[in-house]
């Protein structure tokens, strides 16, 4: 179903816009912001705590409602700056409440066109997640993801990466005085927020883009604004080594790892960036990550390939190469996409390899696919202007 043709609100101010927006900005850029426009140094940490508390706690979409800010102030800021969000292009609701949104970042400089990014919510009784993108497009062609096969643009600001949550938090009436969608799929209750949980498994490698993404966490977790627990922040990479120890270190997120594989012949396939940083040194950065233990363990992802690497053999072996590491296993039905190389395992296939995993002492829960009608599903996640360009391809190589 898709509600694209319904119109935003009308009080929510998108992009394109002629000044700079300070939504998703961290709270050095703030400061950086106030300065341009002559505030006095003395009273920079102030007029930040201010703006931080409108910007992210009550999701201000303008400066005039922001009364304990001087009518001067409000009028330089507005002068200079906006609070404008990214544009959703196209919003489409799953039938199982899943919901994706085709965000339209603006230009970040004169040579950028803007960039098109996915990021997708997914509701359950006790809480809601939203699985956001760290890059447009990606690098490392894992051969089961449609998102691999989109070529990486670039990487997202930090500023980026937090719109998306703002943006989901508006859509979903998650800020003070908005209503949240009358579906009853929504979280709801006292002190419950519509997102709970987050997820950097949208598209893109986030450990290849470290920096912004460690400021967005810095940004999302900050208790006087967004305040999502660091605890459900979760960051998940195909395995970037040498950046594993800082995200514990400096973002202190939550580790997934994307692993689908027990050997390095078959993960060097699968996953490509496992020529440069294979099985043994990936598993011995996870025995290292800064803040793991069995209140904080890491999940391994092993997305199930019918055929490929779903056999009780190399469900004994995955459990043998995690002996030691505070670990859960989530096994992923494979999401199809049009022309993907596999097909998902069958289903007494993955509960047999569940099993092994259980009986091992592992938790290993089977990930219900969510959003499939959609292609929302994990895999499945690639910017629409990416699939029309394609078809145009398709469309000239037919005449």
């Amino acid at each position: 179903m898709s509600l694209a043709e319904q119109a935003a609100p009308e009080q929510i101010a998108v992009f394109p816009a002629t000044k700079p927006s300070l939504a998703g900005l961290t709270r050095a850029g703030l400061a950086d912001a106030l300065r341009e426009i002559g505030t006095p140094d003395r009273e920079i940490r102030m007029r930040v705590s201010q703006l931080w508390h409108w910007i992210y706690f009550q999701g201000a979409q303008n400066f005039d409602v922001m009364l304990n800010v001087s009518k001067a102030m409000r009028q330089r800021l507005a002068e200079h700056f906006s609070l404008a969000r990214p544009e959703v292009v196209e919003e489409l609701v799953s039938a199982d409440g899943t919901r994706k949104w085709l965000i339209r970042m603006p230009p970040v400089d004169r040579l950028d066109k803007g960039a098109e990014v996915e990021c997708v919510y997914i509701p359950e009784a006790d809480r809601g997640t939203l699985c956001v993108s760290s890059q447009v497009g990606c690098t490392l062609n894992c051969t089961f993801c449609h998102t691999g096969t989109q070529r990486l643009v670039r990487n997202l600001t930090a500023q980026e990466i937090v719109a998306q949550l703002v943006v989901a938090r508006e859509r979903l009436g998650d800020f003070p005085g908005l209503t949240p969608p009358d579906n009853g799929l929504i979280p709801s209750g006292e002190g419950v927020r519509a997102v709970s949980n987050i997820v950097f498994m949208g598209m893109g490698e986030p450990l290849y883009n470290f920096e912004n993404v460690r400021d967005a966490v810095d940004v999302l977790s900050d208790g006087d604004g967004l305040s999502l627990s660091k605890r459900r922040i979760t960051v998940s990479t195909s395995g970037v080594v040498p950046e594993i120890e800082r995200l514990g270190a400096e973002a202190g997120a939550a580790l997934a790892i994307s692993l689908h594989a027990v050997c390095d012949d078959l993960r060097d396939k699968l996953v490509p960036l496992n020529r440069k940083y294979p099985i043994k040194e990936l598993l011995q950065a996870c025995r290292d990550y800064p803040g793991a233990s069995n209140a904080r363990r890491i999940t391994f992802e092993y997305v199930m390939l019918k055929g490929v690497n779903d056999s009780p053999a190399e469900a004994r072996e995955l459990v043998r190469l995690l002996k030691g590491i505070p670990a859960k296993i989530n096994l992923i039905p494979f999401n199809p996409w049009p022309g993907a190389p596999y097909e998902c395992s069958d289903w007494d296939r993955i509960e047999k390899f569940s099993d092994i995993v259980f009986n091992a002492g592992y938790a290993s829960p089977v990930r219900t696919p969510r959003g499939r009608d959609i292609l929302a599903a994990c895999g499945q996640l690639k910017s629409e202007t990416e699939k029309l360009r394609a078809r145009a391809r398709l469309a000239a190589e037919l005449d």
